[in-house]
């Protein structure tokens, strides 16, 4: 009985997975979510919300003021932007804001725009949408983009370009080279740029996160997406947000309020609170999760993978070639039994079959665990060389 376009997605690789995980008792390294709670400020002011003041009944519509309001602050402060908090519209989580973006923005004859291996819930939202999505392959090792590919996707039906940055499943981090070829290409087609930044505060090494809108030229076409769940390791919460233009705005709001209405009352309050944290739990973020992705790197070294190092997100992606496999769907499929860890396929995240012959044989590992979970992955891990 289900609708044709929508065939494809019955299930997601992240269900499947961690349901094999727990029957198996794996390791759970194929879903990213972290194993430890937030800031133990932000977990005491959602549960005095409840409790004590009573915030349980429907939020305004666009947003909880103050987050609305923090928002915009964490904007100004990170990047220099000068964000009016009645262009901001609070979701349920980063998924909710890119699908009501989407929705909102295009239909049946448009053209979106997305780097493969994406997020699945791209390729999805894109068929409820009735548009068709043209793939720019990312290419191992860097993960960038060919600058011809990229150019030759682009039409006179290009209505967005989604961009996710830092990149989930590669790790890769746009640079403002990168970033500025992508806004030329949208100017010259009229195209609304999209921008998923959940994982803006995990960039490793020398790699630094920009935000299209702060790029000359940009603001005016950009919508800005992000949320709570990956920054302050409460992914359950499901809080999100989409800033930029009012127009732009206005068609997200358009579509979110027959989505999910309204929702996270007691959560809202306690997140503007903690996008005010100083700027020592901000540099904990990187400092914790350069140290969990160098771990869990060497374990995979030493069990006999070869590493493609990821510069920012929380997941590192392995090439399983010189233990003799070439098929990372199969081999995901028995690590659990094998090992006892879990891992993800690279090649589900691709929407066309060039990208997923491309990235066939690449498993990705999440690395948000407590320091002790990857030390016994890594071990458990290291048996694959036998």
């Amino acid at each position: 009985m289900l609708v044709e376009r929508m065939r494809p997605f019955t299930s997601t690789i992240f269900t499947e997975i961690s349901r094999l995980a727990a029957r198996t008792g794996a390791i759970n390294l194929g879903q990213g979510f972290p194993d430890t709670d937030g800031p133990a400020s932000l977990l005491a002011g959602a549960a005095a919300n409840i409790t004590e003041r009573g915030l349980n009944q429907y939020p305004p519509g666009p947003g909880v003021p103050a987050l609305r309001e923090a928002v915009a602050e964490h904007q100004r402060r990170f990047y220099g932007l000068d964000v009016d908090p009645d262009d901001v519209l609070v979701t349920t989580g980063a998924t909710e804001a890119i699908a009501a973006s989407l929705l909102g923005l295009c239909g049946p004859g448009d053209e979106v725009i997305a780097f493969e291996p994406n997020y699945d819930s791209y390729a999805a939202t894109v068929a409820l949408a009735g548009a068709t999505l043209r793939p720019v392959p990312l290419r191992a090792p860097d993960f960038g983009f060919d600058d011809d590919e990229l150019a030759a996707a682009f039409s006179g039906r290009t209505r967005v370009v989604l961009v996710n940055t830092p990149h989930n499943p590669t790790g890769a981090v746009f640079t403002s080279a990168q970033l500025t070829r992508i806004g030329e290409l949208a100017v010259a087609h009229d195209a609304v740029i999209v921008t998923d930044e959940v994982y803006e505060h995990m960039t490793f090494d020398d790699a630094r996160h920009v935000p299209m809108a702060t790029l000359p030229g940009l603001a005016d076409r950009t919508l800005t997406i992000s949320s709570a769940g990956k920054t302050f390791s409460v992914t359950g919460w499901k809080v999100g947000w989409v800033h930029g233009p009012p127009e732009l705005v206005g068609a997200a709001r358009a579509v979110k309020q027959f989505l999910t209405f309204h929702g996270g009352a007691p959560l809202q309050p306690a997140v503007a609170e903690a996008l005010a944290l100083g700027d020592d739990f901000y540099a904990g973020i990187t400092a914790d999760l350069t140290r969990k992705r160098d771990l869990l790197s060497a374990g995979l070294r030493a069990a006999g993978f070869d590493m493609l190092t990821p510069r920012g997100t929380y997941f590192v992606v392995a090439d399983p070639r010189p233990l003799g496999h070439d098929d990372g769907v199969e081999l995901a499929w028995e690590l659990p039994e094998r090992c006892g860890v879990a891992a993800v396929p690279v090649s589900v995240f691709c929407a066309s079959e060039a990208g997923a012959a491309a990235t066939r044989p690449l498993v990705r590992f999440a690395f948000c665990k407590r320091d002790d979970v990857l030390v016994e992955a890594a071990e458990r891990l290291a048996t694959l060389r036998t």
